[in-house]
């Protein structure tokens, strides 16, 4: 377990480097880190693994440019909480689950898929979580072009 906040950036900077698309401290607390959605499940597993990690949280927003998913992993010794970012094609919006190998984001997975329409390809129990199982098909409420059932 990292109980250094530059210690723990450094180690993802090695590892990644020339997969991160972007980095930045949004505070001294807080790291952003954009990746492609092919790189999610490596990185985030190793942030959550390797260093020692908790899953915060993980959101989904429908954005001018896309489906943005924002992984929340927190590493309470180090006091940084790091968040590994993607963006995803609106109109087939994809990304390798990260579920599929950690259950700890299982449900957080299943409700973004619900709300925004979000594949997480491999994950191992896309059922619905939120809405009802009557719901329409393609209809996803967050979305900025959802205008109700």
């Amino acid at each position: 377990m990292i109980t250094d906040r530059e210690e723990a950036i450094k180690l993802i900077e090695q590892k990644f480097g020339n997969r991160i698309l972007k980095s930045f401290r949004k505070t001294k607390k807080r790291l952003y880190i954009d990746i492609k959605p092919s790189d999610v499940p490596e990185v985030v597993g190793f942030i959550f693994r390797d260093l020692g990690a908790r899953h915060n949280i993980s959101t989904g927003i429908d954005t001018p440019d896309g489906i943005e998913i924002l992984y929340h992993l927190e590493l309470d010794k180090a006091l940084i909480i790091i968040t590994v970012r993607t963006l995803l094609d609106k109109m087939k919006p994809k990304v390798p689950s990260v579920a599929a190998s950690i259950t700890a984001f299982d449900w957080i997975e299943r409700e973004i898929h619900d709300l925004l329409g979000v594949e997480f390809v491999g994950h191992p129990d896309m059922r619905r979580l939120l809405l009802s199982d009557d719901w329409p098909e393609g209809k996803h409420p967050l979305r900025r072009d959802f205008e109700g059932i």
